[in-house]
């Protein structure tokens, strides 16, 4: 309910329900004696609507009929009006049957006043507000969808979705001639809809009608208005459309709008993730809010791609503090702005730190004594790390046990290490690393009665130096993309959806489990990279050539979410699985790392992928030609 005030803007109403409600008393009090003559209508009369003047303006102040604006009147606000004059008429008449007539100030009330006065009252004053409504907002055009026509000759726009966000696009463009878009027709999938309209707009068939329509009412932009809908759906859409030489847009999609970056009405152009894009992820929510309300959290690689979502997404259930743990003061400056901006509520504490510093880490676990960690802090490009094996040993294998180790001497409650695809049946420095750091997490979670739980999933799109930015910037200069193979697939998640299973996954973990987020299917790459060229208005092998290189060292043509002998087991969470194995007997993972410490120190390559060839046995190194840079 609207907190009650009168606002300046509406004071006017107040007057007119007086008058209103004056003329609905003795309107009502004319139909039931059959006379227009007030002086007929005795002492009931004055009485009557003394007490409607006192308790209905009342009624409407408490129900925050003073304070809307009201040439964004919905179904809510009549409901409103509805339910004001109907507790007014309650009031009215418990007053006057139980205290006016007992009383006996008067003498004889006709019980159908009430009704008549009511219904009158509904009429009067919720039809004032009602035309305002339609007086403010603007004119029809002279086709009657709605908007008005400019100076010059406004584009011609089909909705694909009659659904809610469908109704809120076409709001949007009615209330802003000024873009100059006039809406001329739905199309809607579910056929109990098509002949109806919406805001006058007939809905004249489905999505596969676009082609027809968009010819017979020279459409010049369409607008999917489908949140939900899928990757498959919005890539016919957007094929039709190119086909028709017809501009394409569409609203955000579910995510977008949950993390509340968008609106329905911010209309875009569709990008690669909206191709992409699967059936939304329904997590539990409250189950998430109880693992993460009021808790101490931290998250190390706060800047990156993934530890920025998670920094955002954990800020929507309410911890009471979060430390953002990250190297690149930049990256550190700009998530931290953004957050404090975001979530003013939350506490965030920007920690410089390394990872691979087990003092540093260990400080800052003893300063803020998190209940919950978040291990995203790592190297991930594949190439890049076989040129720095030494470092990707550090960062990633010893930083995620500098904190493990540090997470069980503040005794934290939950570890959660973020890991890849790549760790399976790995080709690389990077992958294997991975691997490594997942056996560190599960033998603290045998070890120790906290939860330690591995997460283990592929690409995120659009991720800083992932495929995506890589082809829009050589697009951007006018090509060539470059693809490394044509039978190379790889699989794809948005960091919102990777981040919410993360959240959940954590939230279910007891310890000790690897779990595996469902990536759907793989993406060719190639397909990617026509997909993207085709985005930007241009055409493959005629605009922008594709060239084939050659994959790079550690790359593997396909990846694997679980390695042969992990067995595939079903969780609570649809998309949400667990790799199940028998623990390595007579690994001396100890002793191992011991020994690549040691190798650390004098920088010897071919040793470091040696041992781990030990700890990982289906680790299959890379041994081409000595690589350059």
């Amino acid at each position: 309910m609207v907190r009650p005030q009168i606002h300046r803007q509406n004071r006017h109403f107040l007057v007119i329900d007086c008058i209103a409600l004056v003329a609905a008393v003795w309107l009502a009090f004319s139909l039931r004696f059959e006379t227009l003559n007030a002086l007929q209508f005795n002492q009931t009369w004055d009485v009557y609507l003394a007490l409607v003047l006192v308790v209905r303006p009342v009624v409407f102040y408490i129900f925050g009929l003073y304070s809307r604006i009201w040439r964004y009147a919905s179904v809510r606000e009549i409901i409103d009006i509805l339910a004001a004059v109907v507790t007014g008429s309650v009031v009215v008449g418990f007053l006057m049957l139980t205290v006016i007539i007992p009383l006996e100030i008067l003498v004889g009330f006709p019980r159908s006043i009430l009704i008549l006065e009511g219904v009158l009252t509904l009429f009067f004053s919720g039809g004032a507000r009602l035309l305002s409504r339609i007086l403010i907002s603007p004119s029809p055009s002279s086709n009657g969808v709605g908007l008005p026509r400019t100076s010059g000759q406004p584009q011609r726009v089909l909705i694909a979705g009659s659904g809610d966000a469908g109704a809120m696009v076409i709001r949007e463009i009615q209330a802003n001639p000024g873009i100059d878009l006039l809406p001329v027709a739905f199309v809607d999938d579910d056929e109990r809809k098509h002949g109806l309209s919406l805001h006058g707009v007939p809905i004249m068939g489905g999505c596969d009608q676009i082609p027809e329509i968009a010819r017979d009412q020279e459409i010049g932009l369409v607008i999917i208005a489908m949140p939900t809908a899928s990757g498959k759906v919005i890539r016919k859409t957007m094929t039709t459309c190119q086909e028709l030489n017809v501009r394409c847009q569409t609203v955000p999609g579910l995510y977008e709008l949950i993390i509340g970056d968008h609106r329905v009405s911010d209309f875009r152009n569709v990008r690669v993730d909206d191709l992409l894009r699967r059936k939304p992820v329904a997590i539990d929510l409250e189950e998430v809010k109880q693992f993460v309300e009021g808790k101490r959290v931290v998250i190390t690689g706060a800047g990156g791609s993934i530890g920025s979502e998670l920094s955002r997404q954990v800020a929507n259930f309410a911890p009471e503090s979060v430390v953002l743990f990250e190297i690149s003061e930049s990256h550190l400056f700009s998530v931290h702005s953004d957050l404090v901006e975001r979530f003013p509520q939350v506490r965030f504490a920007p920690t410089i730190g390394d990872v691979r510093d087990r003092s540093r880490v260990l400080s800052a676990f003893f300063e803020y004594r998190p209940q919950i960690i978040f291990h995203a802090a790592a190297h991930k490009h594949v190439p890049l790390m076989e040129r720095n094996i030494q470092e990707v040993v550090a960062n990633n294998i010893f930083g995620t046990q500098n904190v493990i180790e540090s997470a069980l001497e503040v005794d934290a409650g939950h570890c959660v290490l973020v890991s890849t695809d790549k760790a399976v049946m790995p080709s690389s420095a990077m992958g294997v690393s991975k691997r490594v750091a997942e056996l560190i997490t599960q033998r603290a979670a045998s070890n120790s009665s906290a939860v330690f739980v591995v997460v283990r999933f592929g690409n995120v799109l659009g991720s800083s130096g992932s495929v995506v930015p890589v082809f829009q910037g050589q697009i951007a200069r006018g090509g060539p993309v470059t693809v490394t193979d044509p039978g190379v697939e790889r699989y794809f998640m948005t960091a919102q959806e990777a981040i919410s299973l993360i959240l959940q996954a954590a939230a279910i973990g007891r310890g000790g489990e690897i779990f595996v987020l469902d990536m759907g299917k793989p993406v060719k790459i190639v397909d990617l990279a026509h997909d993207l060229i085709r985005l930007s208005g241009l055409e493959p092998g005629q605009d922008i050539d594709i060239v084939f290189t050659q994959l790079q060292p550690g790359e593997k043509q396909r990846e694997e979410l679980f390695s042969p002998w992990q067995e595939k087991l079903v969780t609570k969470h649809s998309k949400i699985f667990m790799a199940r194995e028998q623990p390595s007997e007579g690994l001396d993972l100890e002793g191992y790392l011991e020994e690549l410490k040691k190798l650390l120190e004098i920088r010897d390559e071919g040793a470091l992928k040696r041992v781990l060839k030990k700890i990982v046995s289906e680790y299959q190194p890379y041994d081409g030609p000595e690589l350059k840079s």
